[in-house]
């Protein structure tokens, strides 16, 4: 969760476990079925993740959405999450920089921003 404004937004994101690069980000002002479906119907427009185990937390959402995408999936709640945590706390490192806010920002240039810090992680790994 990233705070704009005061306001709550969701990071839906998907990281490559093996290589720990991050194939896509969306930030949304909630967690809906339909943006979880939106999020990975984008993931594969970029990506093969057909034959992808995701690891997903207990949000409702992210598991329907893989079921409607006939994707597999896993849920751990304490299990090997190690690789993919790690990815995302350095993101909330980098945005606690901003204190998890961004102050006075539109919601979709925070989205941008983040996207840009994808890229630019993926470059750095």
């Amino acid at each position: 969760m990233i705070r704009i404004d005061g306001q709550q937004y969701w990071l839906y994101a998907a990281v490559d476990p093996g290589s720990n690069e991050l194939l896509h980000t969306k930030l949304e002002p909630t967690r809906t079925n339909a943006l979880a479906e939106m999020f990975f119907g984008e993931l594969r427009e970029k990506h093969d993740v057909d034959d992808a185990v995701f690891l997903v937390d207990g949000a409702t959402p992210l598991k329907e959405a893989c079921r409607r995408h006939g994707l597999d999936f896993t849920y751990e709640r304490h299990g090997n999450r190690n690789s993919v945590e790690r990815v995302f706390r350095e993101v909330k490192r980098r945005t606690d920089s901003f204190s998890n806010s961004f102050s006075h920002v539109d919601p979709a240039t925070a989205d941008d921003w983040l996207r840009s810090f994808a890229f630019a992680w993926n470059r750095l790994i």
